[in-house]
C-alpha cells in the first residue's frame, strides 16, 4: 500500500538530527526513567524526529532498570504511541508500535501484552507498505514465541522476517537512506537476537553482520556499542556451546574474539544512550564486558569486578554469563563451593524463565562440571552421558540451521508468488487495488448480506488537468500518489480505495448508511484541500456518491455514481454529492426504491 505524504517529512527530518536531540543527549538519558521529566514539554508540541528518538532512549533504559521503572518507562512508551497514532503518519506509528511491543518483551511478565501491539503492527505494516517493519514485527513475534517456550514457531517466525528482508533490498526514497539502514539494522538485530537465543548461532552471526553493514557508514555512539555488545553476547554463548560438545579450540578462539571486541567497545559505550555512570570504564557496567577477558584468561583480577556486577541488574540476561565467567574464576583461585553456590542461586533464579534455553544448559553444564568429584567413577559416567546428549543436540542444532534456511526459501518463494498475484491486481502507480481488484470485490460485497448498506463513490480530481498541462506528467503522477494516500487514510481499514482510471478513484464502503458515508467521504474531501500546495497543487475532490440497489449490477451502480459526480463538478468542485442531493424530491431520489428508513442514517457518525 501507499506511503502517506507526511513520511517525507519524517524522513527529513531524521535525516538532519535534529538539535534538541543531539545537543540535549545526556539529559535526555537521564530523564529516561524520570517520568516527571519525561512528560516536558508536551509531547504534542515535539517532532515526529523527536518522538522516535526518545523512544530510542527509552528502550535503551529498559533494557537495564529494576521492574517498577521498567513500568514506568512502558506507559511512558503507550503515551508517544498514543501520540503518533493521533497525528496518524503511518511510519512513525509503526515505529511506535514496535517500540511499546519491545518495552514489554523486556518487561517480567508483560509479554503477553506484547501479542494485540504486534498483530496491530503486522496489520498496519502490510496496509502501509512497509515492508522492513513487517519484517521486524514477525521478528519480534519470534521472540514473544521463545519467551513461551514455543521456539520450533519462533524459528519459523524468524525464517518469515529474513525472507521479507532478502526482497527488501532497494531503499524507499520516501524514508530516506539512512532511515531505512538503521530501520534494516534493528529488525535484523531482533532477528539475530532469537538466533542467539535459540543458540542457532552461524546464522545469528550471518543477521547481525548485515545489521552492523547497514549502518556502517552512519552509525552512532550508540548503534555501535550496541553492535559490539550483542556481538560479544553471542561470541561467549557460542564458545560455551562448543565446549559443551569438547571443541575446546574452537571454543578458545571464540573467548579470544570476545575479549578483544570489549576494548573496542569502551569508546561508543561512554557516548551511547544506554544508562550509564559517569567517568566509570564500560567493563564496570556491562556484564558481557567483563565476562569476555574473564572466560578468556579465568583468575582473580576479575573476581571482585564480576562479584559487584553480578549484585546489580545487567543487561538483558547478562547475569547468566557473569555468574559462569565469575564461578570459573573463584574456581581457578581454589574456591570452589563459593563457585558452586553462585551457580546454584543463578540455577534457582532462572528457573522459571524460558527465554534463554541455550543458557540454561551452560548453567546446568558448569554445575555438572564442578559438582563431580573426579575421582567418583560414577561421576565420570555422567559428564559421559552428558556429553553423548551434547553431541546429540548439537545435530538437532545443525537441524535447525537447515529448517530456518528451508523455511526462509519456501517464505520467500510464497511472498514472490504473492507479489506477482498482487500485482496483477493493483495499481502500478498509486499501489491502489486496479478496476479488475475493483470488480472482484463489489462482485464479492453486493452478494454479502454483511456488506449492506452498501456505499459506492465515484471520486475524481478538481484541476488535475492544468497540472499535467502547466508542471508535467511526472508531478502530476506524484500528485495522484498523494492524493491516493490521503484519500486511503482518511476512510477505514475495511473500505476499498480503487484507482479507476486516470484521475478517477472509486470507494466501496461496506456496512456504511448514506449519511455516514457522506461525512466520512467530506472528511476526506477537506484532507485533499488541506494538503501543502507544493504536494497537492491545489487540486480537489469531486465525489458522487450512492448505495447499492437489490439486484443492481456493477456497471449500473458505478453509473449512478459517476452522474453524481457531476452533480459535484457542477456545483463548483471540492464537495460530495449523493443521490439525495440530486432531486429536490428525496422520494424522486431514491426513484424505484424506497427511502430509506434505518434510523443509523440520522447518526452523527459512521456505524
Amino acid at each position: 500500500m501507499v506511503l502517506t505524504v507526511q513520511v517525507r517529512i519524517l524522513a527529513a527530518e531524521q535525516q538532519k538530527e535534529p538539535e534538541t536531540h543531539e545537543t540535549g543527549r545526556l539529559a535526555l538519558t537521564d530523564e529516561a526513567t524520570d517520568p516527571v521529566m519525561s512528560r516536558r514539554p508536551a509531547l504534542a508540541e515535539m517532532s515526529d524526529a523527536w518522538l522516535v528518538g526518545r523512544a530510542r532512549e527509552l528502550g535503551a533504559a529498559v533494557q537495564r532498570h529494576e521492574y517498577t521503572q521498567q513500568l514506568e518507562i512502558v506507559a511512558m512508551m503507550d503515551e508517544l504511541l498514543d501520540e503518533t497514532q493521533r497525528r496518524g503518519e503511518p511510519l512513525l506509528v509503526a515505529q511506535l508500535l514496535r517500540s511499546s511491543a519491545l518495552a514489554r518483551l523486556a518487561t517480567k511478565g508483560l509479554a503477553a501484552e506484547a501479542e494485540p501491539r504486534l498483530d496491530e503492527m503486522l496489520a498496519h505494516t502490510r496496509r502501509h507498505g512497509i515492508a522492513l517493519l513487517r519484517a521486524d514485527a514477525h521478528a519480534l513475534r519470534g521472540r514473544r514465541l521463545v519467551i513461551a517456550a514455543q521456539e520450533d514457531a519462533a524459528l519459523t517466525e524468524i525464517a518469515r522476517a529474513l525472507a521479507i528482508l532478502d526482497d527488501s533490498t532497494i531503499p524507499d526514497r520516501q524514508v530516506g537512506l539512512r532511515n531505512w539502514n538503521r530501520l534494516l539494522s534493528s529488525t535484523l538485530i531482533d532477528c539475530w537476537l532469537v538466533l542467539n537465543q535459540l543458540g542457532v548461532y552461524e546464522a545469528a552471526e550471518e543477521a547481525i553482520g548485515r545489521a552492523a553493514a547497514a549502518i556502517r557508514e552512519s552509525a552512532s555512539p550508540h548503534d555501535i556499542a550496541l553492535q559490539l555488545i550483542n556481538r560479544i553476547k553471542m561470541l561467549l554463548g557460542w564458545g560455551l556451546r562448543l565446549e559443551r560438545i569438547d571443541e575446546y579450540d574452537e571454543s578458545a578462539e571464540k573467548f579470544r574474539t570476545a575479549a578483544s571486541m570489549g576494548a573496542a567497545a569502551e569508546g561508543p559505550f561512554a557516548e551511547s544512550l544506554f544508562p550509564r555512570r559517569a567517568n566509570v570504564a564500560a567493563i564496570d557496567q556491562v556484564g558481557v564486558l567483563a565476562a569476555a577477558p574473564a572466560l578468556n584468561q579465568p583468575g582473580a583480577e576479575h573476581i571482585e569486578r564480576l562479584e559487584n556486577l553480578y549484585t546489580e541488574r545487567a543487561f538483558g540476561h547478562d547475569r547468566e554469563i557473569v555468574a559462569i565467567a565469575l564461578a570459573r574464576c573463584l574456581d581457578k583461585e581454589g574456591r570452589r563451593e563459593e563457585a558452586l553456590s553462585i551457580l546454584r542461586e543463578t540455577r534457582q533464579s532462572i528457573s522459571d524463565d524460558t527465554s534463554q534455553p541455550s543458557m540454561r544448559l551452560n548453567i546446568a553444564r558448569e554445575l555438572a562440571r564442578l559438582d563431580t568429584s573426579p575421582d567418583s567413577g560414577a561421576g565420570e559416567s555422567l559428564i559421559d552421558y552428558a556429553r553423548r546428549l551434547e553431541s546429540e543436540m548439537w545435530s538437532l542444532r545443525e537441524s535447525q540451521i537447515a529448517t530456518l534456511n528451508a523455511r526462509r526459501e519456501h517464505e520467500r518463494l510464497s511472498a514472490e508468488h504473492g507479489a506477482i498475484t498482487q500485482q496483477a491486481l493493483q495499481d502500478p502507480l498509486t499501489g491502489l487495488p486496479n478496476r479488475r481488484a475493483l470488480d472482484e470485490k463489489l462482485r464479492q460485497l453486493a452478494s454479502s448480506a454483511d456488506a449492506q448498506p452498501l456505499a459506492v463513490a465515484l471520486v475524481d480530481l478538481d484541476g488535475f488537468k492544468g497540472v499535467n498541462d502547466k508542471q508535467s506528467h511526472a508531478e502530476g503522477d506524484n500528485v495522484l500518489r498523494v492524493v491516493a494516500s490521503t484519500l486511503r487514510d482518511a476512510l477505514r481499514g475495511d473500505d476499498l480505495v480503487a484507482r479507476y482510471g486516470g484521475d478517477e478513484f472509486i470507494v466501496l464502503l461496506p456496512g456504511t448508511p448514506a449519511s455516514a458515508a457522506k461525512m466520512a467521504l467530506g472528511r476526506a474531501v477537506k484532507s485533499v484541500s488541506n494538503l501543502p500546495h507544493h504536494l497537492s497543487h491545489g487540486v480537489t475532490l469531486s465525489i458522487g456518491l450512492v448505495s447499492l440497489r437489490p439486484q443492481e449490477r456493477g456497471e449500473q451502480v458505478l453509473a449512478r455514481a459517476d452522474a453524481a459526480m457531476y452533480q459535484a463538478k457542477r456545483g463548483g468542485g471540492n464537495q460530495v454529492a449523493s443521490a439525495n442531493s440530486m432531486a429536490a424530491d428525496p422520494a424522486a431520489a431514491w426513484a424505484g426504491e424506497a427511502p430509506p428508513t434505518d434510523p443509523a442514517w440520522d447518526a452523527d457518525d459512521r456505524s
